[in-house]
């Protein structure tokens, strides 16, 4: 029985945790407070060739030039339980990491700590997104999987990918060194790859720039290269 005040029937459902999260998200973007979501980051390995274009894209980086960061369990996979990826791969920074860091909780690491976890988070196949909120714009850095992370399966459930921003580079695949092996269209966690007649394809516009097909490449095919989408891709 309902008490006085009470509306809700304990026969409803319950709310759906990512549709609220989705209606927060429009509400920020709207007000103007964050300018999206989250945003992939490339691997570090994908750009070792070209790391003098943009240095602070990467993840390790990211770290490195903040003032602090703490290594904290990534609350989706806590949370959901529904994998079993490494849980400590995820950071947050600056004002944030200063919360945790005055409640008692995160880990102080170095930065060569930090990068053996990130690499460990490739070899999980793992995506890194930087997470943004309303207080300040990068807060967090997370090592996500699709069947956890409340950012990823906003995008592949309910198809918003305006929420996640592209990283600044596409995955280009060289047929002509290509082995039609399959190994980077497991990997891709946003379906950008698929083998269709024996033969890889690839749509570019789904492709998010995180260098997960690039680091398993047996024949090295894969490359990072700068991105020039159009409005409707980012």
């Amino acid at each position: 029985m309902n008490t006085p005040g009470n509306n809700t029937s304990p026969f409803s459902p319950s709310p759906d945790p990512l549709t609220e999260r989705i209606g927060k998200y429009e509400r920020w973007i709207a007000e103007g407070r964050i300018p999206h979501s989250s945003k992939v980051i490339p691997i570090g390995k994908s750009l070792e060739a070209k790391q003098w274009i943009i240095p602070t894209a990467r993840a390790a980086d990211i770290l490195r030039n903040s003032r602090i960061f703490l290594l904290i369990g990534c609350d989706c996979r806590i949370a959901s339980k529904r994998c079993d990826n490494p849980v400590n791969v995820c950071f947050v920074v600056n004002d944030a990491a200063d919360k945790y860091l005055a409640r008692g909780e995160g880990q102080r690491i170095s930065i060569g700590e930090a990068t053996g976890i990130l690499e460990q988070a490739n070899e999980h196949g793992l995506v890194h997104l930087t997470i943004y909120n309303p207080d300040q714009h990068i807060f967090a850095l997370c090592s996500c999987c699709t069947c956890c992370c409340h950012e990823l399966r906003i995008l592949k459930q309910y198809c918003r990918r305006d929420f996640i921003a592209h990283a600044d580079y596409l995955a280009i695949t060289d047929h002509t060194l290509c082995t039609n092996c399959g190994i980077c269209v497991n990997r891709c966690p946003f379906e950008a790859r698929t083998i269709r007649n024996g033969k890889l394809a690839v749509k570019e516009t789904r492709c998010y720039g995180c260098g997960l097909c690039i680091t398993t490449c047996p024949g090295q095919a894969v490359t990072m290269e700068l991105a020039r989408r159009g409005k409707a891709d980012r």
